[in-house]
């Protein structure tokens, strides 16, 4: 299948910027927009649809827990069903905005904290993979884990990914961080086409992994994430539809 880059975006909130959207929305298929929970107010969920929409990239909703002041990267304690409300909440509100623009939710990628729980709790899971039943789009996750196996039993189409600016551990594990450090753009997309090519992971220890995805990952508060998405979307542009450099 065709590599897609995806980013999360939108995480303004009130008079506070997170991140260059701007920068980063040229070199993006799939922009994750934050839904006002961890980040993301109206204005700039509106802001980011738009943006979106001028560059071509596909819009989808990136839900998190209710944690704006730790930016939904600390863990929180819900049910299946209260997770289902917190989705579906988040969810519709950015489809408002979408609505406005006439462009269709594309998938739904939860945020931190909320991505980190779904890999481990199987209720949390079940709550996110049934407010995406209710849209009927996709969700991404990590292949392999309990993400693709909930999300798969609910039917939903899933859409396997890697990360371009975190590290894995030694047997093949994602480390989510609460902050993110600066990458080297060149070793980055050297690893990001060996997934591509070859599908495999470099470690922090520096092992090989196998690993299964179509869609690379990267955040807008990794300090240089404009320079990383220009370098990976160079090297990854052979993988992309038509073999083409270009999102639209």
């Amino acid at each position: 299948m065709p590599i897609t880059i995806n980013c999360d975006m939108g995480e303004a909130y009130g008079l506070y910027r997170f991140g260059d959207d701007a920068a980063l929305m040229p070199f993006a298929h799939l922009a994750n927009v934050a839904c006002g929970f961890h980040a993301g107010d109206p204005g700039a969920m509106r802001r980011t649809v738009r943006l979106a929409k001028r560059h071509g990239a596909k819009v989808g909703a990136h839900p998190g827990f209710p944690d704006v002041q730790g930016f939904g990267r600390r863990a929180m304690v819900m049910d299946r069903d209260e997770v289902d409300d917190m989705v579906t909440y988040q969810v519709g509100a950015l489809k408002g905005f979408l609505d406005a623009e006439g462009l269709p939710l594309n998938h739904i990628k939860p945020h931190g904290a909320l991505f980190g729980a779904a890999l481990r709790d199987r209720g949390v899971a079940e709550g996110i993979a049934r407010a995406a039943t209710r849209f009927g789009v996709p969700v991404l996750g990590l292949a392999g884990t309990l993400q693709e196996e909930v999300y798969g039993a609910h039917g939903l189409t899933f859409i396997p990914e890697y990360y371009i600016d975190l590290d894995y551990t030694a047997e093949g594990g994602l480390i989510i961080t609460r902050e993110h450090a600066a990458k080297d753009p060149v070793e980055a997309a050297r690893r990001a086409v060996r997934v591509a090519r070859d599908g495999v992971l470099t470690t922090m220890d520096g092992r090989e992994r196998p690993v299964k995805a179509t869609c690379f990952c990267l955040h807008s508060d990794t300090p240089n994430a404009a320079v990383l998405a220009e370098a990976v979307h160079a090297a990854l542009a052979p993988w992309f539809a038509g073999g083409s450099e270009s999102v639209s």
